[in-house]
């Protein structure tokens, strides 16, 4: 039997200020979606300095108490631009404005100028590194085939279905190479369900599950509301109950969702009756810190409606845009609290 309110990340961890300048990059006003932030170092130093902060992000995870780590994106400066830039397709250089995520930001975005290939290994390295410094399970992450789309012009393939497509055929290739390389969960970051749930439904989680062909590894799926970030409106729209009663019919694991954030009724699980949930059960922000009784409550929620063992105890998002020391916290509140919520539930 899985144990139950297993604990977990969805990814990326603060980076510190020795390895990145302009660290967040996420006020609303900076674009992290063009050029970017920018590296401290260079090559070996950056290598050996990006190691290293890999070192720190796995140490805090498992103090912390986490079942599931990452290696906290610490060698990418987007969670989505990092890996488009090492498929050959894509131009970085003349840069193009674009409207994404419902128009909730307007960016200056890397251009899609021909046909998308995966010619060699991606962030494989990475995971073989993560492995190399822990015991724990670990989790590799990728961008997935919408959220690729409304992160990136297309001026090639000329409709987005083709466009999401082609990104699936080659970052399946990817999924592959990890697999192979030891991950335990390979997870799809698709935010942009939560901003076009009908597309998300007609063709999106069709493109996702091309992702996964052939996978013998658990899968996952991350949505969420994106980044609380100065100056723009985070709007909740009612999405999740279109999108993950379509997930129950995909070929993906594991659906991580916000919960807390968003303040969604966890009751919207009863849609993904076969499904592991990673519950978001802390928001990602400086400015807000749960406490162990909140996190048992909100899990304690969430097992009325799938079974412990189907929930897993997670942030609503990456923690990129915390500072170090509480995201640290964040991290350890939220394993405390899925113990006591075990505890309270009997299961310890």
């Amino acid at each position: 039997m899985p144990k139950a309110f297993l604990t977990t990340v969805i990814g990326s961890m603060p980076k510190r200020p020795w390895l990145m300048r302009d660290r967040i990059a996420l006020d609303g006003k900076k674009d992290h979606f063009g050029k970017g932030p920018e590296w401290v170092l260079e090559g070996t130093a950056l290598s050996e300095a990006q190691d290293d902060a890999v070192r720190v992000v796995v140490s805090q995870q498992e103090q912390a108490g986490i079942d599931i780590i990452s290696d906290g994106e610490q060698r990418r400066t987007n969670y989505v631009t990092t890996v488009v830039r090492g498929l050959d397709g894509f131009d970085f250089e003349s840069l193009k404005e674009k409207t994404m995520r419902a128009g909730r930001r307007k960016v200056l975005a890397g251009r899609c100028i021909g046909e998308i290939k995966h010619t060699r290994p991606l962030v494989v390295d990475d995971v073989k590194f993560l492995k190399s410094v822990t015991n724990r399970k670990i989790k590799a992450t990728l961008p997935a085939p919408m959220t690729i789309v409304d992160s990136i012009n297309d001026d090639f393939y000329g409709d987005p279905k083709s466009f999401a497509f082609a990104w699936a055929e080659e970052i399946n290739k990817e999924a592959r190479l990890l697999e192979a390389a030891g991950a335990d969960v390979i997870q799809f970051d698709e935010p942009v369900f939560s901003r076009y749930p009908d597309e998300a439904a007609d063709w999106g989680i069709e493109a996702l599950d091309r992702c996964v062909d052939g996978l013998s590894v658990t899968t996952a799926v991350h949505i969420c509301y994106g980044y609380p970030q100065p100056g723009l409106e985070r709007p909740i729209p009612d999405a999740y109950p279109t999108v993950v009663a379509a997930l129950e019919h995909s070929k993906i694991d594991q659906l991580a969702l916000e919960f807390e954030g968003s303040t969604l009724n966890p009751e919207i699980l009863k849609l993904c009756p076969t499904k592991t949930v990673l519950f978001g059960c802390v928001f990602n922000s400086d400015g807000v810190m749960e406490t162990a009784e909140h996190v048992a409550d909100r899990l304690l929620k969430a097992a009325e409606a799938l079974s412990p063992e189907q929930i897993q105890a997670a942030p609503d998002c990456g923690l990129a845009p915390m500072s170090p020391a509480k995201a640290f916290q964040k991290l350890k509140v939220m394993c405390e609290g899925a113990a006591l919520a075990r505890k309270r539930a009997g299961l310890e």
